[in-house]
């Protein structure tokens, strides 16, 4: 019975350390996705920002005319920012969502080996009474 609890708590603790890394992993992630979508969104509002500052001196249609473009290609670039951070965000949550499994798959693989030798080592001391 001693043996079996010790088993029980060796294979708990095991769980446990997976489960915390899986946690650190995953608020990595979540703190690096944060990050980089905060620092995008500040590069956005303050080049919209900037527009609106230029486009409140604008006094005639010809300056009207003149910052238009700017404000065309203002979004423009804001666009492929938040898309290409988007992107980034989406293919770093893959790679820590493959090591999580990873993670797990390991975790399953020792945990059955440690099992099954205890199995073994059970069957040949009942064969061998």
């Amino acid at each position: 019975m001693y043996q079996f609890n010790e088993q029980f708590t060796k294979t708990t603790s095991q769980f446990a350390d997976v489960a915390a890394n899986v946690n650190r992993l995953a608020l990595q992630n979540a703190e690096k996705a944060f990050g980089l979508q905060l620092a995008t969104f500040e590069e956005n509002a303050n080049a919209a920002f900037a527009f609106f500052g230029e486009l409140t001196n604008v006094r005639d249609f010809d300056g009207l005319k003149a910052v238009l473009p700017k404000g065309a290609q203002i979004a423009r670039t804001s666009t492929e920012r938040s898309f290409g951070i988007a992107q980034e965000v989406f293919a770093n949550t893959i790679k820590t969502n493959e090591a999580i499994g990873a993670l797990a798959k390991g975790q399953f693989e020792t945990v059955t080996a440690q099992a099954k030798a205890e199995v073994e080592k059970v069957t040949k001391a009942a064969k061998a009474k």
